[in-house]
């Protein structure tokens, strides 16, 4: 007996470094995410995404899309979640990244938030707006003010992170802003919603949600890229179908608070205004497949337009196709 104990707790001690070795030897990957509540959080939180890949994925929290891309552009981010408006912005500058999967379209779980006394979008004249830089949020406020006929001159956007939003709303130095949560939850405590991003979507100006990946490093893995995608799609298909496995009291819920703050209860909440998208339907015209003929592409490229407009800017691509890739999607419906 002695003896099989000594020959099992050799076997363990030589195993140990084998195994140390193998997580060493794991191909590395960073990926950046934002803040708020979002199905594929509960993923990151319980380590399932990292697990199943098995890859060692270093996730990253940031508070909007530009500050995502600025990471991409340093070399120090592979993949992101990102909207539709710093997107753009950052392949018209000459990024060269793809989108892989649509994580949300314009839905109730971003809007503008304003004081009581503005009672409509004509009133924001005058007013002290606020929005991340070069999100999706921003976007939609400054269509907005177009849409109202509303000069920069007439009223003041002011482009600060979304911590700084929500202090600057509570000194009273903001009149409204554009945001998501948990900035969101925040300002509507007492404010109002004027707008939704859905709403103003239908107004003109519709936005995103995506996973964006590095053209180099998706096309020199594209089967983890594939697995990713698929792991990914599986949370959200998991929301849309078992309500009851993202209530305020499911493991999924207390996963996505501690990892993103607030109560299970309120990140439960939260997930009810997102607007997610079925891998089915995200692979036809309406999203990714076609090209420039794809709904993404075209998104793009009309949200380039109105930021060359804005001299957010300086040029725009001729095509926008380049920056969809369906062909990760379609693999990962494979393996779903």
């Amino acid at each position: 007996m002695r003896t099989l104990l000594r020959r099992a707790l050799v076997g363990l001690t030589l195993a140990l470094p084998l195994s140390a070795a193998h997580a060493a030897d794991a191909k590395k990957v960073v990926v950046a995410y934002q803040t708020g509540a979002v199905p594929y959080v509960a993923g990151i939180a319980n380590g399932d995404l990292a697990r199943k890949t098995g890859w060692n994925i270093e996730f990253r929290r940031f508070h909007s899309g530009a500050d995502i891309f600025a990471a991409i552009a340093s070399g120090d981010v592979q993949i992101g979640d990102v909207g539709s408006s710093p997107f753009s912005a950052a392949v018209s500058r000459g990024l060269d990244v793809q989108a892989v999967y649509i994580t949300g379209a314009s839905g109730d779980d971003e809007a503008l938030v304003v004081r009581n006394d503005i009672k409509s979008p004509a009133d924001l004249k005058g007013k002290k707006l606020a929005a991340a830089p070069v999100s999706t949020d921003h976007y939609q406020l400054l269509a907005v003010l177009k849409q109202e006929g509303i000069s920069e001159k007439d009223a003041q956007v002011i482009a600060i992170p979304q911590p700084e939003i929500v202090a600057a709303w509570k000194r009273g130095d903001i009149d409204g802003a554009f945001v998501w949560d948990p900035a969101l939850s925040e300002l509507k405590k007492d404010g109002h919603v004027l707008l939704t991003s859905k709403q103003v979507a239908e107004r003109g100006a519709p936005t995103f949600g995506a996973l964006v990946v590095t053209t180099k490093f998706a096309e020199a893995n594209p089967d983890f890229v594939a697995k990713y995608v698929s792991l990914v799609d599986g949370y959200y298909t998991s929301f849309r179908t078992d309500p009851a496995a993202w209530g305020p009291d499911s493991e999924n819920a207390k996963l996505i608070a501690g990892l993103q703050g607030g109560t299970p209860a309120e990140n439960a909440a939260r997930l009810k205004d997102a607007n997610v998208i079925p891998l089915a339907t995200q692979l036809t015209s309406a999203w990714l497949v076609g090209g420039d003929d794809s709904g993404v592409a075209k998104v793009l490229k009309d949200t380039a337009a109105f930021l060359k407009d804005q001299r957010k800017i300086t040029a725009i691509k001729a095509s926008y196709g380049p920056f969809v890739a369906p062909q990760y999607a379609e693999a990962a419906a494979k393996l779903n």
